[in-house]
């Protein structure tokens, strides 16, 4: 089965309701896939999820230490 090498995402079973005078009409279920495209992660070609490869894209925010926080917050 096709899975996102990152975050694990897979395949989803999906059905849809139709409102047909004033009743839902249940309709057949069919499969749903996740947009999977093949992107390298630490040098390794791999299928990833599109919203996986929008957070690799991202820039990696600077982490703060315990202490500034712990003073910023009792100030």
């Amino acid at each position: 089965m096709r899975k996102c090498a990152k975050c694990g995402k897979t395949s989803q079973m999906q059905g849809a309701r139709k409102l047909l005078r004033g009743h839902y009409n249940p309709v057949n279920w069919s499969r749903k896939y996740p947009n999977l495209q093949y992107a390298k992660i630490d040098g390794v070609r791999a299928l990833v999820c599109t919203s996986c490869m929008r957070t690799i894209a991202k820039p990696a925010r600077p982490r703060r230490a315990k202490k500034e926080a712990v003073a910023s917050a009792k100030a």
